[in-house]
């Protein structure tokens, strides 16, 4: 018989086993149950030694191959490519408005502030502007920084008992009421309009509005419910500050109704905002009815305060 056929014993933890055979031997040492420096003895040894020093080469172990990388989460930023689909959805539960937001590989630029919460691997990159643009935004009370969402998921807005609306612009130029921008695909250029000084003053626009051009999507607020006013070389004059957004091309400006001074007190209109020219004009003449209230409500809470005020 040869050497490794042999029968062999183990001494474990003080209790002896076997007579095991070379096989038996080298199952057990796979399954850990004697290691190296275990105690064996087989015919022909003067004393019990250790199995690593009897039996090397069963302890030679093969060299393990390298382990691959641990694969790295992805960045989207990093993976991110143009032509990524961007979806825009209002979800309407009735009662408030959230619009909802898609990517699929792909960017959105939205207003500071206006998230509410996300889904999906999306990162989040807010550049701090140049100090030019940052003291712009300061004298036109804009946001200085629009972040940009890049990645796969969803992104949904802040809700509101006022609307959503969603344009879609095809190499045009528009004018959006200040405040009233939300969202829009990075392929929409975002700046600002300045109007003539004497509109912007009395007019109930502001001196500045938020300008958006180019092709894409564009998510705005607005009040209440919108009317699509067209305009072919025509005029709309507007007793208020409810146009919520207009074409570029149109011509806005603040002027009196009537010719008159005399005429302007007897009718009891004073200063309306006209807009000549073609292009579309969006208004929202009547307020949704759950802004309504809050401010029917928020009115009646205030004189409610003030008289608590003069009691005490």
């Amino acid at each position: 018989m040869c050497a490794l056929e042999k029968q062999i014993f183990v001494n474990v933890d003080g209790q002896q086993f076997g007579p095991l055979t070379d096989r038996d031997l080298q199952i057990w040492i796979q399954e850990t149950r004697v290691l190296s420096q275990t105690l064996c003895w087989q015919e022909g040894m003067a004393q019990w030694l250790p199995l690593g020093q009897v039996f090397p080469h069963y302890f030679q172990a093969a060299p393990m191959p390298a382990a691959p990388p641990v694969p790295l989460a992805p960045d989207p930023a990093a993976n991110y490519q143009a032509g990524g689909a961007v979806e825009m959805e209002i979800v309407d539960s009735g009662l408030f408005k959230m619009p909802k937001i898609t990517l699929n590989n792909s960017q959105v630029v939205i207003e500071a502030g206006a998230m509410h919460y996300m889904r999906g691997p999306i990162t989040i990159d807010a550049k701090l502007p140049s100090m030019g643009k940052f003291l712009k935004a300061k004298f036109t009370k804009e946001k200085a920084v629009r972040p940009v969402y890049t990645g796969t998921g969803e992104v949904y807005l802040e809700p509101t008992f006022a609307e959503y609306d969603i344009l879609n612009l095809n190499q045009e130029s528009w004018v959006l009421d200040r405040g009233a921008f939300l969202a829009c695909e990075t392929c929409v250029e975002v700046g600002m309009f300045t109007n003539k000084a004497v509109s912007g003053l009395f007019g109930g626009e502001g001196l500045f509005q938020t300008q958006v051009s180019g092709s894409g999507k564009v998510l705005f607020l607005s009040p209440g419910p919108l009317e699509r006013i067209e305009l072919v070389n025509d005029q709309l004059v507007v007793d208020g500050s409810f146009a919520v957004a207009r074409t570029a091309s149109l011509d806005y400006s603040v002027e009196k109704a009537t010719k008159g001074l005399f005429s302007s007190w007897t009718s009891g209109e004073g200063f309306v905002n006209t807009f000549r020219g073609s292009g579309t004009v969006l208004l929202a003449p009547v307020p949704n009815r759950y802004v309504t209230l809050m401010r029917e409500f928020g009115g009646i809470r205030s004189m409610l305060s003030s008289i608590s005020r003069r009691s005490g």
